[in-house]
């Protein structure tokens, strides 16, 4: 008996199995083309990314750098110092007053960061959390304080000081934080109006009054905010020199830029020429900001990723 002939093309030959077999092939490609762009891509922003971290790095490198070397080598552009010493540490403060100068920012740095933070929430607060006819158009007027350059109210506010007979005093360069800034008022608004608001009505039922809510419930919601806001400021604080140049004519109340800025008078061009007490003095009052951002960049970078969220 015969085997039943079968019907069609062999498997391989088959019309329909081969036109499958060449479209896998076709979209293999399309398929594998988004993965090598994406790969591209990240490769891309990597290199970028280093090359941006080596630029800002750099200088810090070199500065150490030259802070270690001799004077005549000061500025031959070698990371690698080719006579390593540390006598500029020593050098640094008995030519100047250094460590005087580091106390007096540190204590101008703190009042200035409490008190701007505590004025800011306070005043944030109010705008977040009450309302009240004319709310808009206050805030606006607050945030379009934020467009005045600083030289416009220079003038005003050293005749203000002046009246008080508190020109010469480290009291002009924190005091005026009492009064809020306009930036952190917005950046904290945005928090406070993002906050639930059943803590609040539950705290409210259970007798607690408005100062109570903002302070046991409002500021510990806010952490990451409030912990940016005395980042932002102590930074600013630190590195003032415009103000510490108009009030301050004595040494004993000289902050640390100000300082820096005498020692770059008396040992930079037209002075002594000793660069390296300079280059060391610069180490030394930059090495606090930098210890600072490493404390505290995860609240630095929850504050400022929350920001655009809240509100």
């Amino acid at each position: 008996m015969s085997a039943p002939a079968t019907s069609g093309a062999p498997p391989a030959e088959r019309p329909d199995v081969v036109t499958a077999s060449s479209e896998r092939r076709a979209r293999r490609p399309a398929r594998l083309a988004p993965r090598t762009r994406r790969r591209a891509v990240r490769a891309a922003a990597t290199v970028a990314l280093v090359a941006a971290t080596v630029l800002f790095v750099y200088p810090l490198v070199w500065l150490l750098s030259a802070s270690l070397k001799p004077r005549g080598d000061v500025f031959d552009n070698r990371l690698l110092p080719r006579e390593l010493t540390f006598e500029n540490y020593l050098t640094v403060w008995q030519e100047a007053p250094l460590a005087l100068w580091l106390l007096n920012t540190l204590v101008v740095t703190a009042l200035a960061a409490v008190t701007v933070t505590f004025s800011s929430a306070m005043v944030a607060w109010g705008f977040a959390r009450y309302r009240f006819r004319g709310r808009g158009a206050l805030f606006t007027l607050v945030l379009a304080t934020m467009m005045l350059p600083g030289a416009v109210t220079m003038i005003p506010t050293y005749l203000i000081w002046n009246a008080l007979g508190l020109v010469g005093t480290n009291v002009p360069l924190w005091a005026g934080n009492l009064f809020a800034s306009a930036f952190y008022v917005f950046l904290l608004r945005q928090f406070f109006l993002g906050l639930p608001r059943e803590p609040f009505e539950a705290a409210r039922i259970d007798g607690a009054g408005d100062w109570q809510q903002f302070w046991r419930i409002g500021l510990p919601l806010c952490r990451p905010a409030v912990v940016l806001v005395l980042l932002l400021e102590t930074q600013a604080a630190w590195t003032d020199l415009m103000r510490p140049l108009i009030y301050l004519q004595d040494t004993a109340t000289f902050t640390v830029p100000r300082g820096l800025k005498a020692l770059v008078d008396r040992f930079g061009p037209g002075g002594e020429s000793q660069w390296e007490i300079v280059v060391t003095a610069s180490v030394i009052t930059t090495l606090p900001m930098i210890l600072l951002f490493f404390l505290g960049q995860r609240y630095f970078v929850q504050g400022i990723s929350t920001t655009g969220s809240k509100g």
